[in-house]
């Protein structure tokens, strides 16, 4: 596998997408449910190309992420060949960016020296979608970019 099995809960959401995919290999329900009862590992081989695929698609169409933690907020715009990232950090300890205060807090003190930004660029060393899984796989998120957008006007004025 490239990327991961998508969860259970993800198959259920995306159950017609995957009937239509064993569809374009001719297979119907009744064929699915011999080969999950008789050749399991078959089984197993089909739900990872379909993650793959899911996987494939969802990140050819990223644009933008966001990671949150407790003093920490990771923003990146991706492009074809590198990452944009704007990093902020809070030096007060007690902050916690996880919590709807943090983030008031952030608001209130965002021009103070009390937060820490850092923007930067990184080439893209490996594929672009294995490295934007890499980010989801430490925790990042797809977003639609508008704390990205609005930081980096703040920024470039």
């Amino acid at each position: 596998m490239k990327y991961s099995r998508l969860t259970k809960e993800q198959f259920e959401e995306l159950n017609q997408e995957f009937s239509t995919f064993l569809a374009t290999q001719t297979i119907d329900k009744a064929e699915w449910d011999k080969i999950k009862a008789e050749k399991p590992e078959v089984a197993e081989q089909e739900l990872d190309v379909f993650s793959d695929l899911v996987w494939e698609g969802v990140l050819s169409k990223a644009t933008y992420l966001e990671h949150f933690s407790k003093n920490h907020i990771f923003l990146f715009h991706c492009f074809d060949t590198h990452v944009q990232s704007i990093v902020l950090k809070s030096l007060v300890p007690e902050t916690d960016f996880l919590t709807k205060q943090g983030l008031q807090w952030l608001s209130d003190n965002m021009f103070t020296d009390t937060i820490e930004m850092k923007v930067g660029k990184k080439e893209f060393t490996e594929e672009r979608n294995t490295s934007i899984f890499e980010l989801i796989q430490q925790g990042s998120f797809l977003s639609d970019g508008l704390l990205y957008q609005q930081i980096n006007t703040i920024i470039a004025s």
